[in-house]
């Protein structure tokens, strides 16, 4: 039996990664279930439980070409899986060190497969189908995290514990895993050699000098930091609307499927959303009053998500593209965004020590950051195919 339907294919695909959040959430969500599991009892261990995962994602996106060049897209995306279905050690873990190895192997196998999806859509389906696709798959971490944030609980009282709910995702992740192994991959026809020629050529060294790949991690860098941020020190400064950013990212991200179809241009999307995240960023930051900031989350979810569907699609409609170029291209995005929000996660929490506790710098920083999209909306090329009318003009 070999699967063939390609919607089966990227239902198997965006559930892989809808259970990863799970997985990763879930145990950031647990953290002091585990931390009194482990009689762990400093906040800088517990912090690793989760910074492991991130880790993970810095070093899995910037390897994830290079191991879907060696086992092929089908059997990477396979190791991604298992990698994943490792968290199933993380509630049964005997000690702090074997926990900490659990949580990077999943989160390696996360970076793997968000790498990986991408040649996996430009493969089964058409240019005019991808769009859409692209924006399902990037509202599946978002899905995930939703139903820890709103439902763990229940799911705890279901299973019987927070245990044997972070071992039940990684067995959903084991199922679909093997179902991955049934999915049929077609082998390059001969009419198509010469493209695929270009794609064997197209290597690490090539993308490291490729000007598009820079601007296209660094437009999206700030955007991501802000997101890690958010979840991360901003319950501490007191703000805790953030579950709504969630809700309404995932609202945006629908409408952003809707609106990319009918609209092919692809920057003006990104570059008024950019600016509506920065008014937004600044609103949510340094406002007291608290219908405000949840006002500005409600906007910031929608509009940090509405034009993702815009952004992820632009690789895909470059022209000559390849699934050896499109694997590397999102490699190169990816390691970007998570090396320089990482460090900005680092710099925020080092200028709150710094003014003993007073977020303003930092919120400065991170509002300012907020603004890589709208700014990199004037570097990136725009994929839009010109109509008739507009090649007359021309």
């Amino acid at each position: 039996m070999k699967i063939t339907n390609k919607y089966l294919v990227e239902a198997i695909v965006f559930f892989s990664y809808v259970l990863f959040a799970m997985a990763w959430v879930g145990g950031t969500a647990s953290m002091q279930s585990i931390m009194l599991s482990l009689d762990i009892h400093s906040l800088a261990s517990a912090s690793f439980i989760s910074g492991a995962v991130t880790l993970a994602k810095i070093f899995g996106t910037f390897i994830a070409a290079w191991i879907a060049i060696k086992l092929g897209i089908k059997y990477a995306f396979f190791l991604s899986s298992l990698l994943i279905t490792i968290g199933l050690i993380t509630p049964y873990a005997p000690n702090y060190e074997l926990l900490l190895l659990s949580r990077f192997l999943m989160g390696l196998g996360g970076a793997f497969m968000v790498v990986y999806f991408n040649p996996i859509v430009l493969q089964f389906f058409k240019a005019e189908e991808r769009a859409t696709i692209n924006g399902i798959n990037a509202v599946a971490f978002n899905i995930g995290t939703a139903i820890i944030l709103w439902q763990m609980q229940s799911i705890n009282q279901l299973t019987g514990g927070w245990q044997n709910s972070l071992l039940l995702f990684s067995i959903f992740s084991f199922v679909i895993a093997l179902l991955w192994l049934l999915v049929k991959f077609e082998q390059p026809s001969t009419s198509t050699s010469q493209h695929n020629e270009a794609s064997e050529n197209y290597s690490y060294s090539q993308g490291l000098k490729d000007r598009f790949n820079w601007i296209y991690g660094l437009a999206y860098s700030g955007i991501l930091a802000f997101y890690i941020c958010l979840f991360t020190f901003y319950p501490k400064a007191g703000i805790v609307q953030s579950k709504w950013v969630i809700g309404f990212g995932i609202i945006g991200t629908i409408f952003g499927i809707i609106y990319s179809k009918k609209v092919p241009a692809r920057l003006p999307v990104i570059r008024w959303s950019g600016l509506v995240v920065i008014v937004s960023t600044a609103i949510f930051s340094f406002s007291e009053l608290y219908w405000l900031q949840t006002l500005a989350a409600i906007t910031l979810g929608f509009f940090i998500f509405l034009p993702v569907t815009a952004l992820v699609s632009i690789p895909h409609e470059l022209p000559k593209m390849t699934a050896a170029r499109i694997t590397i291209i999102f490699s190169m995005f990816y390691s970007i965004s998570y090396i320089i929000s990482t460090l900005i996660l680092w710099v925020f929490g080092t200028l709150v020590d710094i003014h003993q506790g007073d977020y303003t710098w930092s919120f400065i920083l991170i509002t300012a950051l907020s603004s890589t999209l709208f700014i990199g909306s004037y570097f990136l090329p725009e994929t839009a195919r010109k109509t008739h009318a507009q090649q007359e003009r021309s």
